[in-house]
């Protein structure tokens, strides 16, 4: 019995097992990072004082791909910090492919939904809605610490009903020009340019936290 063709050329069958396992290393990589999750670093000053530039964080994209897959848009929760696509810097937020800016993802934190008017003045940022019909401070509930959260101050005035199928995103810190973000020319952002929602941080080692 005659041996077979890789037992005659072994190293061509280590180079074909070498590009095979790269290939499905390449071709796993980029299922998790389309449908499971995906990292970002914090570019500046917008997310403080709960997240820093250069902050590592890990998005979850599973949820919006089963959203996606049941046919419906994903829809975050009131006060989660997500990531989600930037759009034309001469236009609003659609649900065409985002250009190629170096600021194509954006991070911030979830404040309004369709339907709810937010207002801010002097300093305070109120969303009304059904439930609070007379107006309510979100940030009371996600300022955990002087440290940690929406710092204080919101900067600017603001008197908006959130569009159906959009949700209001404001930054963390909101004092000045710290943040572009849905008070200060960003607009509202469509469901379908979330990526997803920040479920934790990585780096810094030593500030490692779920969210």
């Amino acid at each position: 019995m005659e041996p077979g063709f890789f037992t005659k050329h072994p190293i061509l069958k280590d180079i074909i097992s070498l590009v095979s396992f790269v290939a499905l290393v390449i071709l796993g990589t980029m299922f998790l990072n389309t449908y499971i999750y995906r990292s970002y670093n914090v570019v500046g000053p917008s997310m403080m004082n709960t997240l820093i530039d250069s902050d590592r964080v890990i998005v979850n994209r599973l949820a919006v791909s089963l959203a996606h897959f049941n046919g419906q848009e994903y829809v975050p929760e009131r006060g989660q910090i997500i990531v989600f696509a930037n759009g034309d810097a001469h236009g609003p937020l659609t649900c065409e492919a985002p250009n190629d800016r170096t600021d194509q993802y954006i991070i911030k934190r979830v404040i309004a939904f369709p339907g709810e008017r937010v207002t801010v003045k002097d300093g305070v940022m109120t969303v009304y809605n059904d439930e609070y019909p007379e107006g309510h401070n979100y940030d009371e509930e996600w300022r955990k610490s002087d440290t940690e959260g929406p710092k204080k101050y919101t900067s600017g005035e603001v008197d908006t009903i959130v569009p159906e199928g959009e949700i209001f995103v404001s930054g963390d810190n909101r004092e000045g020009s710290n943040s572009y973000d849905s008070r200060s020319g960003l607009g509202t952002i469509p469901y379908c340019r979330i990526i997803g929602p920040v479920i934790f941080r990585l780096f810094p080692l030593d500030k490692m936290q779920a969210f």
